[in-house]
């Protein structure tokens, strides 16, 4: 009988945030896939969960995935977990998933904390409509390109950042997107949670002189919305002249006219009878 891959969120910072199911889930798998073993066996060791592991990050993730598969599909369940949050969200085991749909592999998933909802919500930013971006990457081009293909964005955007890399990532995020509000959130669910709204110009002043502890999520207020060209009713009227000089009929024209200016029909038709 084939097994099964279950995705277990853990805790970001505070053990009491693990429910019962996730606590159950990692005593009932046969073994656990863990990014960083010596992390996860804190966790275990404070729930009493004696369970095997097998290591399963970033640079080991294509061989370590067959692996972890072919004993899956051998009859073993496998509980993934992450240094903190839920697996495969800006993680490696987005491709463990990947590979068990490719295989056929019945993938559960049981739900837990999450840095990057948690700090949205707590945010103080719009929060109907929102995109993750993850890390920037540290490859200049890769990072200008990122860069520019959000500028326009009118989502709130949701960035990761280490500590050491805040004061570059928001001046680059400053020269590319302009002042906006933002909030720095660091240290979720610890002791020294902070949340500081502020904003970029004002964040890369603050962060200059300092540096924060603590892993850091970056949320900013989306672009704002294109500005609306005004058109009077005489420079709509005029435009749709020019359309009566190709050959439409006034009605027409003054149709056209309206669709490009926002002027009301009528108004240009009536404007160009005069």
């Amino acid at each position: 009988m084939a097994g099964k891959l279950i995705l277990v969120g853990t805790p970001i910072g505070n053990l009491s945030d693990m429910s019962p199911r996730a606590i159950k889930a990692l005593q009932d798998c046969d073994f656990i896939a863990a990014e960083d073993t010596r992390v996860t066996i804190k966790l275990l060791n404070h729930f009493e969960i004696k369970k095997p592991m097998v290591s399963y990050y970033e640079h080991n993730k294509r061989e370590r995935g067959s692996q972890i598969c072919s004993r899956i599909e051998a009859g073993e369940s496998c509980a993934l977990v992450t240094d903190a949050g839920m697996p495969a969200i800006s993680d490696p085991g987005e491709e463990l998933v990947g590979l068990c749909m490719e295989r056929g592999i019945q993938v559960g998933v049981v739900p837990g904390p999450s840095a990057l909802i948690t700090a949205l919500a707590v945010s103080g930013l719009p929060t109907g409509r929102f995109t993750f971006e993850g890390f920037l990457s540290m490859n200049r081009k890769n990072r200008k390109e990122h860069l520019q293909s959000i500028c326009d964005e009118r989502r709130t955007l949701i960035f990761y950042e280490a500590p050491h890399k805040l004061t570059a990532t928001l001046n680059d995020l400053y020269k590319a997107l302009g002042d906006r509000k933002t909030a720095i959130v660091r240290e979720l669910t610890k002791l020294h949670e902070e949340v500081i709204r502020t904003t970029l110009s004002k964040a890369v002043v603050r962060f200059s002189e300092e540096t924060p502890k603590g892993e850091i999520v970056l949320i900013i207020e989306g672009a704002p919305p294109p500005a609306v060209p005004v058109f009077t009713v005489r420079q709509a009227a005029s435009l749709a002249a020019e359309f009566m000089e190709q050959g439409m009929s006034a009605s027409e024209a003054a149709k056209h006219a309206a669709a490009k200016t926002g002027v009301k029909k009528g108004d240009i038709y009536r404007e160009i009878n005069i």
